[in-house]
């Protein structure tokens, strides 16, 4: 059962897709509130949906056809880094410009019990499925970041899961890590959606596919498919973190890394159509622009 928005005369709808793929439209106007309503009656959250739908008339059109919005209103996405051996490889080749078997401070983290969480992104920020995100004007090695997204309540409860795109520029990163803002942060540097498969309908969160495909020209440039069993962390312990001594925002995400990182040569460039597909949950589509191309580039997905 998976949750998402769209548009249309009236604003943004909330919906909802049934596991045989109809589409439905709810009455609560986000997530969040449909969570609250669904805790007040002490029932689960795909319980209190499938009450709601088991009456209703199904969308004449399917939710992948209609116009998808983000999913959620993040107030903050926050994203944690070297969760898998892959990362740790990618930021040590970052760190040492390329020397072999050279040990940075990317494997003490990997290997210590404090996790390396940041703050990615703000809801001014972050895009939905089909926006464009922004290239950085002062990096010229930029890749898209394939994640599974935590959708957490203010209390740390995972809500559901998502998918996220937390562009990173591996050269600013690597020249300092005090760059790591810089290197994360700017414009559209960060994109969620286009479903929220709800958590109590996910068996194994251990166990999904997450996939990241870029494409030039139509041109097939980066495929590759990993899996969140190799994740180093449980979600558990990434939540305790940050929720310690923190303040959390009803609907904050949590990217929880990647594993998925193109070829060192690959940066991306204007144009760029970017697919992250995380199993069970959906297929998240953008483009790559430059930040001055952002009001005139219309690149049809």
């Amino acid at each position: 059962m998976r949750i998402f928005r769209y548009r249309d005369s009236g604003g943004l709808i909330l919906g909802v897709m049934a596991d045989d793929g109809s589409a439905f439209k709810l009455d609560e106007p986000d997530l969040i509130t449909l969570w609250k309503a669904a805790r007040a009656q002490g029932v689960m959250l795909s319980e209190f949906v499938a009450e709601r739908i088991a009456e209703s008339v199904p969308l004449s059109r399917q939710a992948e056809s209609l116009d998808l919005a983000m999913p959620v209103d993040a107030p903050e996405v926050w994203a944690a880094g070297v969760t898998y051996e892959r990362s740790r490889q990618a930021r040590n080749y970052e760190a040492t410009s390329g020397r072999l078997n050279a040990d940075t401070f990317y494997d003490k983290v990997y290997e210590a019990e404090r996790p390396e969480l940041f703050l990615k992104s703000t809801a001014a920020r972050t895009v939905g499925p089909g926006e464009q995100v922004c290239l950085r004007s002062d990096s010229a090695w930029q890749v898209p970041e394939a994640e599974l997204g935590l959708v957490l309540d203010r209390d740390g409860t995972i809500i559901g899961y998502t998918a996220g795109n937390d562009m990173s520029c591996r050269d600013i990163e690597g020249e300092n890590p005090l760059y790591l803002p810089q290197a994360k942060i700017w414009k559209r540097s960060c994109a969620i959606g286009p479903f929220i498969r709800l958590a109590d309908t996910v068996a194994d969160p251990y166990a999904l596919a997450v996939s990241c495909r870029i494409y030039r020209g139509g041109v097939k440039m980066f495929d590759e498919t990993a899996n969140t069993g190799m994740l180093k962390r449980k979600l558990d312990e990434l939540i305790v973190f940050l929720k310690r001594d923190n303040e959390l925002f009803d609907g904050t995400v949590l990217l929880t890394g990647t594993c998925l990182v193109p070829p060192n040569q690959f940066t991306l460039k204007s144009g760029d159509r970017i697919e992250i597909e995380v199993e069970t949950i959906g297929t998240l589509v953008n483009t790559a622009v430059n930040v001055h191309e952002l009001d005139t580039a219309s690149v049809a997905l």
